[in-house]
């Protein structure tokens, strides 16, 4: 195996988070970054369907129901699933700081099962910024907001140019993000994921 792994531990000289003025305000839903994704958007049928909303500072919080197409083992969420809905919830912080970013890294624990028909309650939070780089962190409960930690994650997001998407994606799928007349939407579709 060859390259280094990145860490997720911030370097000294990282900055406190600043969210960007310009960002949705607390409390406010911020929709599907892209119709089509696997983690949010509503074009897909077996997908999560994972709702976020705008908190305070530069954090978020978001739900999904685990339904029977998202199971592993029989009546329990797949682990995939789950480390899903935890990338997917941490990617949305970056719409706070008006970053497109990607995950460089997620580092998820399985603290307890998720049954199926269990809605997963998310907080996620983006806890220094250092260059290109952006540290976050996550939780997903289950039985409410205050419930039993059942997930948990930590996380390095890299910053990119939209170049990036252009140059790797599907020209079809690019070109009708680029092409979509809602800016916000246009904006988000390129937020999240490498």
């Amino acid at each position: 195996m060859s390259g280094r792994t990145p860490s997720l531990t911030p370097p000294d000289d990282a900055t406190a988070p600043v969210r960007h003025p310009d960002a949705p305000p607390p409390g406010e839903l911020l929709g599907a970054h892209y119709a089509h994704c696997f983690g949010c958007g509503d074009a897909q049928p077996h997908g999560l369907q994972l709702q976020a909303r705008a908190a305070e500072g530069v954090a978020i919080t978001a739900e999904f129901t685990v339904k029977p197409e998202h199971q592993g083992a029989p009546g329990l969420a797949h682990g995939g699933v789950l480390a899903t809905a935890l990338d997917e919830t941490l990617g949305s912080l970056n719409w706070l700081l008006r970053a497109i970013a990607v995950t460089g890294r997620l580092e998820t624990d399985f603290v307890r099962p998720v049954p199926v028909d269990t809605v997963l309650y998310l907080e996620a939070e983006v806890t220094a910024v250092a260059g290109r780089k952006i540290y976050s962190t996550a939780v997903g409960r289950i039985g409410g907001p205050e419930g039993e930690i059942a997930v948990r994650a930590d996380a390095l997001f890299i910053e990119v140019k939209v170049d990036h998407f252009i140059d790797n994606g599907r020209p079809e799928e690019i070109n009708a993000a680029m092409s979509d007349p809602d800016q916000r939407r246009r904006a988000r579709a390129f937020e999240v994921n490498p």
